[in-house]
């Protein structure tokens, strides 16, 4: 008999309770279970309150001691140790009455010959404590790491739009740290290629003295005052001041330059407004105002190319749908979205031209109306070479649909059902229409309706001259 064998049954010839408590010694919790997993010794380590109750637990299955989704585990864990001896470790939930579980890493050892098998555990809350503190000191990081980014990017939003050029410079050294668009355009160089430049520059020499005053002062008592000065080949006279700022370990001047008086009163800007009616006339996308019915009032160059127009005059006056939508059908749709919501985003639809051309176009749309001019502004672009191809009226038809579903919640049941109706209903009275060769008396047959109903549908539809009488056919 080898010295392991006498050790396993050394083992195996102690009783559960006195097994239980020579094991809790290596633990702070020890189980001895049998093959079938019923608990028939349990012993603490301690004499304090952590596993209250654990007298109980004798006489009870193992998998009843532990949370349903740790149940497996705990099989897993004494099928290991019978089969090979020992088990890896494992961590296994108790229910407590308090509502929080108790997280024991448990390993396992076969006990001989008896096929039982003897479960030490480690107590692991506070390992858990420390680990929810790490986690919560983790999101708090994340939380103050976020608000940081928030108000750097506030920061630099105000930075950049602000009208008046602004300098941030090293105290030490006077190199340009940051600089502003407004910046950038005062001293005739873009902010990034003035960054790290030694500042004063483009000062002229008699205006030096006066500013590098304002910077001492800036640095020995926070705040420089104010001088005038002027700049190589500006007219202008503009008032600097500084201010003086920590940041982390370095001391930082804030210099600002606002034009005096008479450099705003001469109607001198630092930042130009661009010419924004330039650019909407020559923008790529159509662009086209109307008043609150939709008669036009202002056209740009793009709209009078998708409309085959030749002049702005053609289109004033007249309505947006004459040229883009179906018919009394989408201009509607516009406006009641408009109303509801004061805005149209990316709608498709079609525009015709003039002459017959017709294309695909996305249609956005703002308006006034409560201005001295009220009025809508559409925003239309041709997008008719990037759609797939497929059936027309099939693909107009799902996009109507399409556009009348992104209004449920905003617009009445009664409204879109009866919307969508009317779609549908002109889609297919236009496709017997095209079956038929535009023969009304057919296609009334082909849609199972008198030719009566038909010219009824087609008038409401604004299909067919108001001339044209129910009775009187049209030639075909």
């Amino acid at each position: 008999m080898n010295r392991q064998d006498a050790q396993s049954r050394a083992l195996a010839d102690l009783d559960p309770d006195a097994t239980a408590a020579v094991l809790a010694l290596a633990g702070d919790i020890a189980l001895v279970v049998d093959e079938s997993g019923i608990v028939r010794g349990v012993e603490t380590a301690t004499d304090d309150t952590s596993f209250e109750g654990v007298a109980g637990w004798v006489g009870q299955r193992l998998t009843n001691l532990v949370t349903a989704e740790t149940r497996g585990k705990a099989e897993a864990l004494i099928r290991e140790a019978l089969a090979s001896g020992t088990a890896r470790r494992r961590q296994l939930n108790h229910p407590n009455d308090s509502g929080v579980d108790v997280p024991v890493q448990y390993t396992a050892v076969r006990m001989g010959a008896s096929r039982r098998v003897a479960i030490i555990g480690r107590d692991m809350r506070a390992l858990a404590s420390l680990q929810q503190k790490l986690v919560e000191a983790q999101q708090a990081m994340e939380r103050d790491y976020w608000r940081m980014r928030h108000i750097e990017t506030r920061y630099r939003l105000l930075f950049q739009m602000a009208s008046e050029p602004i300098l941030v410079l090293d105290s030490a050294t006077l190199k340009v740290l940051e600089a502003n668009t407004a910046a950038g355009h005062l001293f005739a160089d873009s902010p990034h290629r003035l960054t790290g430049r030694t500042f004063p520059f483009r000062v002229e020499p008699r205006s030096r003295r006066a500013l590098e005053e304002v910077l001492s002062n800036a640095r020995a008592t926070g705040r420089g005052g104010e001088a005038r000065i002027r700049l190589e080949a500006e007219a202008d006279e503009f008032t600097v001041s500084a201010s003086c700022f920590r940041q982390d370990a370095s001391t930082l001047l804030l210099v600002r330059f606002a034009p005096t008086s008479a450099g705003r009163s001469s109607g001198r800007s630092v930042v130009s407004t661009p010419p924004v009616s330039e650019l909407v006339e020559q923008a790529p996308d159509g662009f086209v105002v109307t008043d609150l019915d939709g008669q036009i009032l202002y056209a740009n160059r793009a709209f009078l190319d998708i409309a085959q127009l030749t002049s702005e005059e053609q289109a004033r006056g007249q309505l947006l749908g004459d040229w883009v939508g179906r018919p009394g059908a989408d201009l509607p749709v516009f406006l009641t979205m408009l109303r509801k919501h004061g805005v149209v985003r990316l709608a498709q639809t079609a525009a015709r031209g003039t002459h017959g051309a017709a294309t695909e176009v996305e249609v956005s749309a703002v308006w006034i109306p409560d201005g001295e001019l009220p009025c809508i502004g559409f925003q239309i672009r041709d997008v008719g070479r990037r759609l797939a191809a497929g059936p027309q009226g099939a693909l107009d038809l799902t996009r109507a649909v399409e556009q009348l579903t992104g209004l449920v919640g905003r617009v009445s049941l009664r409204e879109l059902v009866r919307d969508t109706v009317d779609l549908v209903e002109r889609h297919f009275i236009e496709a017997a229409l095209e079956l038929t060769g535009d023969n009304r008396t057919s296609a009334a047959e082909v849609l199972g309706v008198s030719r009566q109903s038909l010219y009824v549908k087609l008038r409401r539809h604004h299909m067919l001259p108001a001339s044209a009488a129910p009775g009187v056919e049209e030639p075909e």
